[in-house]
């Protein structure tokens, strides 16, 4: 049976309230119309069951925390073209190990909080992670060369989280990278120290797929 996209598989304990506030979620969320105008988020029928896929978060600096809260898009908003400021809410706690997630705001957390907040404690120098679905990128992966997690690691599970983390810090400090999920079909995931940063190199990256598709 085909694994069912968008749904949430951690332990969410979530507490309604206003929407996250930051001085960086313009950027991000100008971005992420941005990736649904390329199709990169969205829903649609023809796609993943109809169910809604991609999500985009920032990291809130707050230092000495070993899991730095983040804010993050909700799960299945991909259907709207732009999300205002309720389309996302706080993620203030994670624990990988226990499947287990604390958020707050007018929405739950995207299906992926665990990867985002995977790829925030393996580098503290992130601050943006676009979590995108791309049929280029991801046939293209061994061809380019990316990085990529398990055939057998699920989304949205531990074990993903476990192996993202592993990921990124063997990919190495830097301002950022892009690398794919096996597992997941057509699951790309961008980072960088900003959301500039993450969108220029997964949009490269997306280029650089299409001339790989047209040889």
């Amino acid at each position: 049976m085909a694994e069912v996209e968008g749904v949430i598989k951690y332990q969410l304990d979530h507490r309604g309230g206003p929407p996250p506030r930051a001085r960086e979620l313009s950027v991000l969320n100008a971005w992420r119309t941005v990736l649904f105008r390329l199709r990169l988020i969205g829903q649609d029928p023809a796609r993943y069951g109809g169910l809604g896929f991609g999500n985009v978060s920032i990291k809130l600096d707050q230092f000495g925390k070993p899991t730095p809260p983040f804010i993050v898009s909700g799960t299945q908003t991909g259907s709207q073209a732009e999300l205002d400021e309720n389309g996302y809410c706080l993620v203030s706690y994670c624990d990988p190990a226990r499947n287990y997630v604390v958020a707050q705001g007018p929405v739950k957390p995207s299906s992926e909080a665990l990867t985002h907040a995977a790829v925030y404690a393996a580098d503290t120098a992130i601050h943006c992670v676009l979590h995108v679905h791309s049929p280029d990128i991801w046939q293209a992966a061994h061809t380019l060369g990316l990085p990529a997690t398990g055939p057998e690691v699920r989304y949205g599970t531990p074990a993903m989280a476990e192996a993202v983390a592993h990921l990124v810090t063997t990919m190495g400090p830097s301002d950022g990278g892009v690398f794919a999920m096996e597992g997941h079909e057509d699951g790309v995931v961008a980072f960088g120290v900003d959301p500039s940063v993450a969108g220029h190199k997964l949009i490269g990256l997306l280029v650089r797929a299409m001339e790989v598709r047209q040889t």
